[in-house]
């Protein structure tokens, strides 16, 4: 069953990573606009984003395995959907679904593990092999999809469906059945907690997108959070008077859980923000081709070795806190050592940034998920999921965006596209640094 499960982060890992490497080629055969290719992009983030919340809850009250099973057949369809692609919307089209389905089985997989293990080593040890296994499909999506590239782009969106369907065959026998839960037995679903949430989410996942977009008008990104905002007002509104709300508020009232989603939107931010900006750093200024590049960040992926080995023992012996705090202390040494970037530095110049990076998020991803689930009831625990994976969809959304406004402000002052690199590079720092603070709160509390 974890294995499955596994399979299933890993296929969303190399998915996202594998589509990164594959878009100047995607521009090229379907003649997108550079505005319109980044759609490709938002459109995963915005249906992923939008609905991750919803899709949690909906796990809880009406099933986790039946939830997982269903996306991740609609996971297969729309996959295959962008692969036949011949105009740019479709595809966008197929994304837009592709991120969807991620919402709906991303948090219905993590709430089978974390209901399917007792709370303590057992449980740690398999969420640090999930964690592991995503970090690992990211990393490696970067050189697999930069060999499928050089054959078609096509098969960049082929290959996860051969992987998908893979998996539901596996998943039909191995994961087992459960009862059903006891509100979708017999009570009601809060049509209205789910309108206002999902509004919510979709409006300021777009919001924080067009921060980042050239060209958007900051009068109408601003009125899209601002009705994002509303939305969130009326769904707290709601919630406080439903008698069976979609998210019951007092889960919020944990201290962990909201140090832990805090931190995870921090650390993804940092983390999706270096990436992108090294990204463009290898390609466009040094001219590095995909595959190079993919190879080039493969030190990363360290953390797929490391995670289900070294960091269960530092949590067992350090706690949660202790692990997630060095993570985020390595982050901002790790990018604060690429600062300085030069236009004519060699690979092993980068490679302490790439290897600490790696290590970094061995110590914070697998440990953030421990925190953000553990304590919580089984039936929230579908809520627990949703809310963390809303927390790394913003973090990297709002990362993304604030990397690329910094980058465009400097190079609009007339700096080179080498100190604009520089600049949005201190973005990253900052957020790592912020991480930091935040998970210094929960050091010194005991372990339960």
């Amino acid at each position: 069953m974890l294995a499955v499960l596994c399979g299933a982060i890993f296929l969303e890992g190399v998915d996202v990573a594998m589509l990164n490497v594959a878009l100047p080629s995607i521009r090229a055969d379907l003649g997108m606009s550079t505005g319109a290719l980044s759609w490709v992009l938002s459109a995963y983030v915005l249906g992923y984003g939008g609905f991750m919340l919803l899709g949690g809850r909906t796990a809880d009250l009406l099933g986790r395995r039946r939830m997982f099973l269903l996306w991740l057949t609609v996971f297969v369809l729309f996959s295959g959907l962008g692969g036949l692609a011949t105009e740019g919307w479709v595809l966008v089209l197929a994304r837009f679904a592709t991120g969807l389905s991620a919402a709906f089985m991303t948090p219905a997989g993590l709430s089978i593990i974390t209901t399917a293990f007792p709370e303590g080593p057992r449980r740690n040890r398999a969420l640090l092999v999930y964690a592991g296994t995503a970090a690992a499909g990211f990393s490696l999506g970067l050189v697999v999809g930069g060999l499928l590239t050089a054959v078609s782009w096509r098969w960049v969106f082929f290959a996860p469906v051969l992987l998908a369907g893979s998996l539901l065959a596996a998943a039909v026998p191995l994961i087992p059945r459960e009862a059903a839960p006891a509100r979708a037995r017999g009570g009601r679903f809060d049509v209205a907690g789910a309108a206002t949430a999902t509004g919510s989410m979709l409006l300021l996942v777009y919001g924080v997108i067009r921060i980042g977009e050239p060209g958007a008008g900051a009068g109408t990104t601003a009125a899209v959070l601002a009705g994002g905002v509303v939305l969130l007002v009326a769904f707290t509104v709601i919630e406080r008077r439903s008698a069976a709300p979609l998210v019951r508020l007092g889960i919020l009232r944990s201290g962990p859980l909201l140090r832990a989603n805090l931190g995870a939107l921090l650390f993804a931010g940092s983390f999706f923000g270096f990436q992108f900006v090294a990204t463009l750093y290898l390609q466009d200024l040094r001219g590095w081709s995909p595959l190079r590049t993919g190879l080039a960040l493969l030190a990363v992926g360290a953390d797929s070795v490391l995670a289900p080995t070294l960091t269960p023992k530092l949590v067992e012996r350090f706690g949660n806190a202790r692990v997630i705090l060095g993570g985020f202390l390595l982050a901002v040494l790790s990018y604060g050592l690429f600062l300085p970037v030069g236009a004519d530095w060699t690979y092993p110049m980068m490679f302490p940034t790439m290897l600490l990076t790696g290590l970094a998020f061995a110590l914070a991803y697998g440990p953030l998920t421990i925190a953000a689930t553990e304590g919580i009831a089984e039936e929230e625990q579908g809520l627990a999921g949703g809310l963390l994976n809303t927390s790394f969809q913003f973090g990297a959304a709002l990362g993304l965006s604030v990397v690329t406004t910094v980058n465009l402000a400097v190079l609009g002052s007339g700096a080179t596209a080498l100190e604009g690199f520089r600049a949005a590079l201190v973005v990253p720092v900052v957020s790592a640094a912020l991480g930091a603070a935040v998970t210094v709160g929960g050091v010194g509390r005991r372990r339960a």
